[in-house]
């Protein structure tokens, strides 16, 4: 599967990604938000490849993908959305020398994009660490409203995590879209 976008192609994964992801799936400052990593060379190959076992299943409903730049042709991180009835998670993740430049937002919106527009799901959410002030307000740009804030609800890495609760309606998503068509 491919979405092109403006700046980006968001693509399925392939084997030789591995090394562009572990570029900031192996750094601390990337992860200190994850539940995942800093992950060892193992570990990123062994993610590429369950990936791409995934993109195998007939009616797939988890999808990660990696972000290519287009003026480069560079994987410059990562973004999925996880569908399950008829809600789905959306994530990201992107190496360091490509934050602040608005790409986290693009792949964002593609995920919303898929997810309202192709499977047809009705409500999207996504959570972040209190402390990840970026991914909060990439989520707040891209029209999700804050739920709420989960305290202590998640253990990894030695110690409980509150997470921030973030969603956005099927109606809402439509209705962002016209306001942005009529401008």
């Amino acid at each position: 599967m491919q979405v092109e976008i403006e700046r980006l192609i968001i693509r399925d994964f392939q084997m030789e990604d591995w090394v562009d992801v572990h570029k900031y799936a192996s750094n601390r400052e990337v992860t200190e938000h994850t539940i995942w990593g800093p992950n060892s060379e193992v570990e990123t190959k062994t993610y590429i490849e369950q990936e791409i076992t995934k993109q195998q299943a007939i009616d797939r409903t988890d999808l990660e993908f990696g972000v290519i730049l287009k003026k480069t042709n560079e994987l410059i991180g990562g973004c999925g959305i996880h569908i399950k009835d008829h809600n789905a998670e959306l994530g990201y993740c992107f190496n360091p020398d490509f934050w602040g430049n608005g790409y986290a937002t693009e792949a964002a919106e593609a995920m919303l994009m898929l997810g309202f527009e192709t499977f047809k799901v009705h409500r999207i959410y996504a959570t972040c660490r209190p402390g990840n002030i970026p991914s909060a307000n990439v989520l707040r740009r891209i029209g999700m409203q804050q739920e709420g804030h989960l305290r202590e609800h998640m253990w990894h890495k030695g110690q409980f995590h509150d997470s921030y609760l973030f969603s956005i309606l099927e109606e809402e998503y439509y209705q962002g879209r016209k306001k942005v068509q009529k401008v």
